[in-house]
């Protein structure tokens, strides 16, 4: 993640996206700073600007994967605090009413979405009015990735979601929010479609991201969740599961929940061997993927200690992972009641050996016979365990229709500032 340009767009909140400073008496212009037709027009520029969009997506403890991670992770009960001083993710482990408007964890994720949005949405304008049609697919399909993760991330977690960006602005279903980020992406792919990314592109941008799997993988997570079942097997059958794709980082871009959590042992810590999950779901102990995402420490508390993506200063993060991908085949089947096929993609994560990312439960395969009520609780049981801290465990929950008692929050409060600004703002859920 070293290439990347500094932009003058500056955004506060969602509902106010403001270009200039407000409430100076005199403007002070720096000659030698790019203006925003500059950096909009030409393709130096949109590349700056796409690159920081996996900027503010990945990087740091205000970025939206450790904010992501850890509001999911504390209200299912992945994950376990280790200091209330972190007022945050102290509010989120103690759940319903703790949890409110002025959450600076939940405050991060909404601001990252509606700016990546905002900036996603004038890279794709700009990218299409390039000459190179190869390096504008590319433009158009890196800020479509972002912009439809930034897009899920306000639909898992809160229950209305913003139709744009700008001042008083309407909302809507979270439902509808996966359907918009759905077609973004089948906009991207159609112009991928009709003009390849160049070389020229993918040597402009961070290693690592094997675009249009993400965007078909991403596609088929939508879909699955907001219950387009048939759309969710077209999208996951069109990813390659041999490919990884991943948000990469280094020494100086750190990998954002080793700097904040493993690294310090002082913010949060994975709860233990049982992932969260109640007696009959919970891994067995020979399960590959318990030493995957933990290690034991027997001598200094806390017992169990993060591995996985959160392992060391430069661990990749995945934008998907191929178990994910085959469940939500298993899950599409099993809710067409095509249980068959369903117990076969099923059988394909848990008993796996071998994975791109290393994630292989190694487990002897489900015998047939199950229920479709049986296979969906496995398949929910096994997302749990393969995607662990990944940030999907909430909306799972939900669509699976686990007991409530088993989580700690069922939808977000919006920021404060949100609502300070925007009387369209809908009223915040009671759970």
């Amino acid at each position: 993640m070293k290439k990347i340009l500094k932009h003058s767009i500056i955004i506060f909140g969602s509902a106010s996206v403001i270009l200039s400073m407000m409430g100076c008496k005199k403007n002070y212009i720096n000659p030698n700073a790019a203006t925003s037709d500059q950096v909009f027009s030409s393709s130096t520029g949109l590349t700056g600007v796409a690159v920081s969009l996996q900027r503010t997506y990945a990087l740091g403890r205000a970025g939206s994967v450790y904010n992501i991670v850890a509001a999911n992770g504390f209200t299912t009960n992945e994950l376990i605090l280790m200091n209330a001083g972190n007022t945050a993710e102290y509010q989120l482990s103690v759940g319903g009413g703790s949890v409110d408007g002025t959450n600076s964890i939940l405050a991060n994720v909404w601001a990252n979405a509606n700016k990546i949005i905002y900036d996603a949405n004038n890279v794709i304008v700009g990218a299409q009015k390039l000459n190179d049609k190869g390096y504008a697919s590319g433009l158009i399909g890196y800020a479509t990735l972002y912009k439809a993760l930034a897009m899920g991330s306000m639909s898992m977690f809160w229950d209305k979601v913003p139709d744009s960006v700008g001042a008083n602005i309407t909302f809507s279903d979270r439902i509808t929010g996966y359907t918009r980020a759905i077609a973004a992406i089948d906009a991207a792919l159609t112009t991928i479609a009709a003009n390849p990314i160049s070389a020229a592109f993918t040597a402009n941008i961070p290693v690592g991201n094997d675009l249009v799997n993400s965007l078909q993988a991403v596609k088929a997570r939508f879909a699955i969740f907001s219950g387009n079942n048939n759309l969710a097997l077209s999208a996951a059958n069109a990813v390659d599961l041999s490919k990884k794709s991943t948000m990469n980082f280094d020494a100086v871009s750190l990998n954002p929940i080793f700097e904040t959590a493993t690294s310090t042992n002082n913010v949060f810590q994975v709860i233990d061997s049982t992932f969260g999950l109640p007696v009959g779901l919970a891994p067995v102990n020979s399960d590959g993927r318990i030493t995957f995402y933990m290690s034991i420490n027997p001598t200094v508390a806390p017992r169990f200690r993060i591995v996985g993506f959160g392992a060391a200063t430069s661990t990749p993060f995945p934008v998907y992972l191929p178990g994910e991908i085959s469940l939500i085949k298993a899950e599409a089947y099993a809710r067409n009641n095509d249980l068959t096929n369903a117990l076969t993609e099923l059988n394909n994560v848990v008993t796996k050996t071998s994975d791109p990312f290393g994630v292989t439960a190694k487990q002897p395969a489900i015998a047939s016979g199950l229920t479709q009520a049986q296979l969906l609780d496995q398949i929910y049981r096994n997302r749990c365990i393969e995607l662990y801290m990944s940030g999907l465990k909430l909306e799972d929950m939900r669509r699976f229709g686990r007991p409530t008692t088993e989580r700690k929050r069922n939808l977000f409060p919006y920021p404060f500032r949100e609502r300070d600004n925007n009387p369209n703002t809908p009223a915040d859920p009671a759970f």
